[in-house]
């Protein structure tokens, strides 16, 4: 299973993917962290992002795709990590930190950590 960051999921869905992460993405199986929905939904309410979240094809992409809670383990790890950045940022990290998975990211913050898991 690969975790993806909110911007990798949009690309996802957009198919606005690098060849390398094509090959990631049709490999494993699709996980993201809870906050990555809230994110989403964020996005279209600031019209920085054109997706209709109640659309059926939407909502059957996401019922698909694995999602990880935030819970403790994952709040405490975001508060270890090797990096500051925004806390959505900071929870998705640590959710792949936490569940030891890969994260396909192209974030340069996260990528530079020696601590989260990256999908390469």
């Amino acid at each position: 299973m690969i975790n993806l960051d909110t911007h990798m999921l949009v690309r996802a869905l957009e198919n606005d993917v690098t060849a390398s992460e094509r090959r990631l993405l049709s490999d494993q199986a699709w996980g993201i962290s809870a906050i990555v929905l809230w994110e989403l939904a964020k996005l279209v309410q600031l019209k920085r992002l054109t997706l209709d979240l109640g659309a059926p094809e939407v909502v059957n992409v996401l019922a698909s795709i694995h999602v990880w809670p935030l819970d403790l383990a994952v709040a405490r790890a975001s508060t270890a990590l090797d990096f500051r950045s925004e806390p959505a940022d900071e929870m998705i990290a640590a959710t792949s930190v936490v569940h030891s998975v890969p994260l396909l990211t192209r974030d340069r913050k996260i990528r530079r950590s020696k601590t989260v898991p990256l999908a390469r």
